[in-house]
């Protein structure tokens, strides 16, 4: 099972970071009401991923995580910069 880290952008610009298995469903989950949506969201409704890096396993999916959230927001968009120019 590949785990992967991703970063969303909401509708005012926020950056949401989290881990999931499976992408598509998750942002699903992030955009509707329901309670598997991280809290969040309930003010800044989700627009598009705008990172994603595959990672080989939870543990490390959660380390990563962990990395990117001690970003600067300049430097979270800098690392989405050169994830789209690669």
């Amino acid at each position: 099972m590949t785990w992967k880290v991703y970063i969303i952008e909401t509708i005012s610009g926020k950056l949401y970071t989290g881990i999931t298995t499976d992408l598509e469903r998750r942002f699903k989950e992030h955009s509707s009401s329901n309670k598997k949506r991280a809290k969040f969201f309930s003010f800044n409704p989700p627009k598009r991923v705008v990172y994603q890096e595959n990672v080989k396993d939870r543990s490390s999916a959660t380390k990563k995580e962990i990395e990117i959230k001690k970003l600067t927001k300049k430097e979270k968009l800098n690392l989405i910069a050169l994830s789209s120019n690669e």
